[in-house]
């Protein structure tokens, strides 16, 4: 188990899978850093690596939440990456259910 003191050396997207995961039980979740799309792009000049992702979630507990709700799931459990330089997030969110019925790409 990483100490407090060792999560700064982890990288963004394994601190954000870690945090997803156990937050949202997920049973599906695919992280893609696309932060080199947005090099130079006056928002994240100056900015660390790690500032852009495309993520696929799916959760059960999703079930019966609308896409704003789910979408502040998300923002809510990675609060911490976003005050701390994670700049933007493409997300799309299925429950199980959603995902057994071909909706995956909606």
């Amino acid at each position: 188990m990483a100490s407090r003191g060792s999560n700064a050396l982890l990288s963004r997207a394994v601190r954000m899978e870690t945090k997803l995961k156990s937050v949202l039980e997920t049973t599906v979740l695919e992280i893609e850093d696309v932060s080199h799309q947005h090099a130079g792009h006056a928002a994240v000049k100056g900015s660390e690596d790690e500032t852009h992702f495309n993520m696929r979630i799916v959760s059960p507990i999703f079930d019966g939440q609308n896409l704003v709700k789910r979408h502040r799931m998300v923002y809510d459990a990675l609060a911490n990456e976003l005050q701390s330089g994670l700049h933007a997030l493409s997300i799309v969110t299925k429950t199980p259910q959603e995902v057994s019925q071909n909706k995956f790409n909606d």
